[in-house]
């Protein structure tokens, strides 16, 4: 698969998120929110530890996978199919949902203090919070995406939606 997105094509941007972002979130996610508890175990009482962060994690888990089968289930095969009446009701709900999912990622920058390392934090402290890095990159462009280039074509009354709308 190419990195760059079909950003004209709306059906295959569709099918590139499928097959970049939410099959990366889905790897992605539960190692690290492993990768949080044990490190949350391990070095509990220690300076700097993310008290809290695998909780976070585990709670996005769930968020993003009803997230992402909405997405997959619904708004993406009625985009497929050229939108139409109504569409712009499930793009805002997920416009809501990821305004959810960006107070979630300023409260891990907050749990861990900016992605900063303690000094002598081990291997794995030091592979979560890159993992956390990657993770927050590919989650903002993920929503940039649907939010600034996919969800616009669609939304009566938007510079990009405009002439989308159907009559029946």
């Amino acid at each position: 698969m190419a990195d760059t997105p079909p950003i004209h094509d709306a059906a295959e941007l569709t099918r590139y998120i499928e097959a970049r972002y939410h099959a990366r979130h889905r790897e992605q996610l539960p190692v690290l929110a492993a990768m949080a508890g044990k490190v949350e175990s391990v070095h509990a009482g220690s300076d700097g530890v993310p008290k809290g962060l695998s909780g976070l994690l585990h709670r996005m888990i769930g968020e993003m996978e009803v997230h992402m089968k909405k997405e997959e289930l619904i708004l993406f095969p009625a985009i497929r199919k050229g939108g139409g009446p109504g569409i712009e009701n499930p793009i805002a709900v997920m416009r809501a949902d990821h305004d959810s999912h960006a107070l979630e990622v300023a409260e891990i920058r907050r749990l861990t203090g900016g992605l900063t390392l303690p000094a002598g934090a081990c291997g794995t402290w030091t592979r979560l919070y890159e993992g956390i890095a990657g993770f927050v990159e590919d989650l903002t462009e993920h929503m940039r995406l649907e939010n600034d280039v996919l969800f616009p074509q669609f939304e009566p009354g938007s510079v990009a939606g405009a002439g989308n709308e159907r009559t029946e």
